[in-house]
């Protein structure tokens, strides 16, 4: 994140009216990368949007140094839900930050994980709402996080899908992170377990690096068909956004300046607008996916591109778009 860089360019915020929830962001404190409740809102307070509520997601943070090894995510809840009651006060404005909350269980764990997800439950105050597994793998070695690898085939595994089972009886939901190659294999996943409430990240993390560098009418055309079969499963809902990352290839982060709400939306408008053809407004949910996102424009120009795109909604796609649709799927009506 380059704040010299990102306060080069300043936007109004639009329709500041209308109600968001942020349902993906991520809260770490990483050697030369922090960002916790204090940077989150500083990015809030500062884009003029009204953000009612978030979500935080999953992200390898804050796990407990000690305890058996399946049982150290809990401390990633523990510590969201820290964070939730601090704001839940009033204290540091009207936002329910961390209203919902999506850590991570090992499904590999097989039908055992109930344990882990009964100690999420338990630690989430009533905030705990699902399990992000990251999935993402490809041949390019190149585009993979080390600390999110998964080996190739993963929703199909035997053990994986009996951990899997594990989520709709306690009313968990799924994040689904994966490379667009791999939508398929979710749509796979998602019939096999109509019952569980699935969501897709990041509009199904479209590469444009590496290997697929050069080749984005040819990706766009296989990642719209797989886009189109998975919206045919009821059970499963996704995210807008996620688009500011290396990996799409859009080089946002390379430009002398940072992109305009403009510049967003024009070069977003195919992905999001297939996905809101495909699946409906009342199964999509933009999502700032904050602060990694951050590294190639602002909060406040990304709200900015999402309306935008939206100009020509009515008012209940919007509302469903911006709130509507995060709110009923992570229940954050019942959240304290």
């Amino acid at each position: 994140m380059r704040a010299d860089w990102l306060a080069r360019r300043s936007e109004r915020a639009l329709e500041p009216e209308l109600p968001i929830v942020d349902p993906h962001h991520h809260l770490w404190d990483r050697p030369g990368w922090r960002y916790l409740l204090d940077e989150l809102l500083a990015d809030i307070n500062a884009c003029g949007h009204t953000i009612v509520a978030t979500v935080f997601i999953q992200c390898l943070s804050m796990y407990r140094a000690r305890g058996p090894e399946a049982l150290r995510p809990i401390g990633e809840t523990e510590f969201v839900n820290g964070v939730a009651a601090m704001a839940a006060s009033g204290i540091y404005g009207p936002a329910r930050i961390c209203a919902g909350i999506v850590s991570r269980a090992d499904l590999r764990l097989g039908a055992a994980v109930k344990d882990v997800l009964t100690a999420h439950i338990h630690a989430g105050g009533g905030r705990f709402r699902g399990i992000r597994y990251i999935t993402t793998s490809d041949a390019d070695a190149s585009l993979m996080n080390p600390l999110n690898a998964a080996p190739a085939g993963l929703m199909a595994d035997a053990a994986f899908r009996s951990g899997f089972a594990q989520l709709a009886p306690l009313d968990l939901s799924f994040e689904a992170w994966l490379f667009h190659p791999q939508i398929d294999e979710l749509t796979d996943l998602a019939r096999a377990f109509p019952q569980t409430k699935i969501v897709l990240n990041h509009v199904g993390g479209v590469l444009g690096i590496g290997a697929y560098a050069g080749k984005r009418d040819e990706i766009f055309a296989r990642w719209s068909r797989s886009i189109r079969a998975l919206a045919d499963c009821p059970n499963v809902f996704v995210k807008l956004g996620g688009l500011g990352m290396r990996i799409n290839g859009f080089g946002f982060e390379k430009a002398a300046d940072p992109p305009s709400s403009e510049t967003l939306a024009a070069t977003w408008r195919p992905y999001v607008e297939t996905c809101i053809e495909a699946f409906g407004a009342e199964r999509c949910m933009f999502e700032s996916n904050f602060p990694v996102d951050k590294g190639s424009y602002s909060y406040g120009a990304g709200w900015n591109a999402f309306k935008r795109l939206t100009q020509g909604a009515s008012g209940a796609e919007k509302t469903a778009l911006f709130s509507g649709t995060a709110t009923r799927f992570y229940r954050l009506d019942e959240s304290p």
